[in-house]
């Protein structure tokens, strides 16, 4: 800016000229110099006066806007913004094979407590401590007003205990929406299911996590939000699995057994269409780990997947399979089986000392001679045994889809010598879960091709590796039904199903100092129907059963795991779609008319 002096030259010049007061001239500028200045800041003041007045009126308008919404609005807490990812709260449901829902969410509320905002602490203590009586009113008082700011009070709640809870009036007692795993069908297939639990949670979400079983095996899969919550299709069949638990229940009390498993296979798929493990459990309030005493005794131990035993008998099939495929015997061969027979300076005995002399092939199966499968077993040699066993999937945990699999690892004997392949081909040395059996049964009656159980609903059949030819598939096949129509399991006899299988009676080794019950047993039937053309494969196995109708306790397969399967299959045959077939009776003879 250009300053206009005060005593400019020219001017004082002419005034002294002219005889003026050059003062006056310095006063008269300093006067309008004075007055610019002073337009100046009226102006920048004018300026700043405005912009505020403008900033005063936008911010009126910003919060009086605010305020209409919040009036208008419908009342609700204030949320605090959390950092990090955010929690996936939803989850896919789990149906069977024809859609019905076997684990779904359940919209409910959890409690929580803000201390600081409750009026009357001791009286919300008492109060619910009355609603819910697990809670500890002197405890829940002291955490109102030992001056935390947040205390979780229950993580669910029913619409009953919620209305409660309301009716109490606290301002400081609040609540938060969340989702729950529900399993409406109670203990229906929970050992299959598992059982789910809240992960990572906050006031109002919670995520929820599979603890066991499919749940947790597809934890991933079911909370995939770029599934759209499409469910999960399982291969069981929900009426399918009812039955057989109710029927193993009632053979279970009725034989006075410790624990017991069932498993209905198809032969051709690998699917499970029901798999019960008893004493089962509640997967909507899932008891807590065994801390001491043996796995098994937990309800939550699944004994058809985890469960590793000595199955005995029911593995007879397998050396005679073997031995038919490598052409060293055939059904109508004869062996030798009278006694004695010591191999490894041990004696290898039959049933009640049983003396069978000579027999075929077949006859073996029937009669189950320990002799007669050891003497095949030594012909077929050690390590050819333990190659077929293990093609079969005998040495190795079965991978079905559940978290629990891995742990159901086959015990094989530690040094598989002479006295070993023949014990294992009777059943004893070998310890394999029912599931496994069940895998092998379905493998060699099928065709002999190699086929994995799966809890998942399949397509089509499995086109697995040929174990056996289809001609030692279908002489096994009519092996398992001489054992029901001739042999040890003759109550499996159900009319118009023609069933086949083979008992199986082994001693329970002892837990501590070696050696065997004598009085305790697992008690299995693998069974295959229909025998002329199987499309499923039931394995039934008890613990410590013992029938009890007779003059003297009995104990063995035909006794006890027979009739329980024989009923599951009379039951379940039906609803698989199963006709039975009725043998048409013979027409009578006809006599000649004379013609007389």
């Amino acid at each position: 800016m250009i300053r206009r002096p005060l005593r400019p030259l020219a001017r004082i010049l002419a005034a002294r000229a002219q005889g003026g007061d050059p003062g006056a001239i310095e006063a008269e500028n300093l006067r309008l110099r004075n007055d610019a200045r002073r337009d100046e800041l009226r102006l920048r003041a004018q300026g700043r006066l405005f912009v505020m007045a403008l900033c005063f009126l936008g911010a009126f308008t910003l919060i009086g806007t605010r305020m209409g919404t919040l009036a208008a609005s419908e009342p609700a807490e204030p949320r605090l913004a959390a950092s990090g990812e955010a929690i996936r709260a939803s989850r896919a449901d789990i149906t069977d094979r024809n859609g019905r829902v076997l684990a779904t969410n359940l919209a409910t509320h959890s409690l929580y407590a803000q201390p600081e905002q409750i009026v009357d602490p001791a009286r919300a203590a008492r109060e619910l401590a009355a609603i819910f009586p697990d809670l500890d009113e002197g405890a829940l008082h002291r955490r109102f007003t030992d001056g935390r700011k947040f205390l979780w009070i229950r993580k669910t709640l029913s619409p009953e205990e919620m209305q409660k809870v309301h009716d109490i009036g606290e301002p400081g007692l609040l609540f938060g929406p969340r989702e729950m795993r529900l399993y409406p069908n109670g203990r229906l297939a929970a050992h299959i299911l598992g059982g789910a639990s809240f992960g990572r949670e906050g006031v109002h979400s919670a995520e929820v996590i599979g603890t066991a079983g499919i749940e947790k095996e597809y934890d991933a899969y079911l909370r995939d939000p770029a599934l759209s919550g499409a469910p999960l299709v399982t291969s069981l069949d929900l009426s399918v699995q009812a039955v057989t638990e109710q029927v193993l229940g009632g053979g279970m009390r009725l034989l006075n057994a410790k624990g017991a498993s069932a498993i209905l296979m198809d032969v051709h798929t690998g699917e499970l269409l029901a798999m019960a493990s008893l004493p089962d459990f509640d997967p909507n309030d899932r008891p807590p780990p065994l801390t001491r005493g043996e796995a098994a005794d937990s309800p939550i131990f699944n004994r058809a997947v985890q469960g590793v035993y000595e199955l005995g008998s029911v593995f007879k099939i397998f050396p005679v399979a073997q031995a038919l495929e490598l052409g060293l015997a055939g059904p109508s061969t004869i062996i030798d089986t009278s006694g004695p027979m010591r191999v490894g300076g041990f004696s290898i005995n039959e049933f009640r000392n049983k003396n069978f002399g000579e027999i075929s092939v077949a006859e073996i199966v029937v009669e189950s001679s320990n002799r007669g499968t050891g003497r095949l077993a030594l012909q077929i040699g050690a390590e050819r045994q333990k190659e077929f066993l293990g093609r079969f999937g005998f040495l190795e945990p079965t991978d079905v889809e559940m978290v629990e699999a891995p742990t159901g690892r086959p015990l094989p004997p530690q040094r598989w010598q002479e006295l070993s392949t023949v014990t294992v081909s009777y059943g004893h040395g070998l310890s394999t879960s029912p599931l496994h059996l069940a895998a092998g049964y379905a493998s060699l009656v099928n065709g002999g091709t190699r086929v994995r159980p799966t809890l998942l609903r399949q397509s089509g059949p499995q086109r697995g590796e040929r174990l056996v030819s289809e001609e030692t598939s279908r002489a096994v096949r009519t092996m398992l039904r001489q054992v029901v129509t001739e042999g040890t399991a003759s109550f499996a006899d159900v009319e118009g199903y023609h069933v086949g299988g083979k008992t199986g009676t082994a001693d329970k080794p002892r837990a501590a100092g070696g050696g065997y019950y004598e009085d305790k047993v697992i008690a299995t039937f693998a069974s295959v129907f229909p025998a002329h053309a199987p499309e499923y494969v039931l394995v039934v196995a008890l613990d410590e059963p013992m029938e009890t109708s007779g003059e003297e306790p009995r104990r063995t397969a035909g006794w006890t795991a027979v009739p329980v399967a024989a009923e599951i299959i009379r039951r379940t045959a039906p609803l698989l779609g199963l006709r039975p077939s009725v043998d048409a009776p013979p027409l009578p003879a006809l006599t000649p008319a004379s013609n007389g």
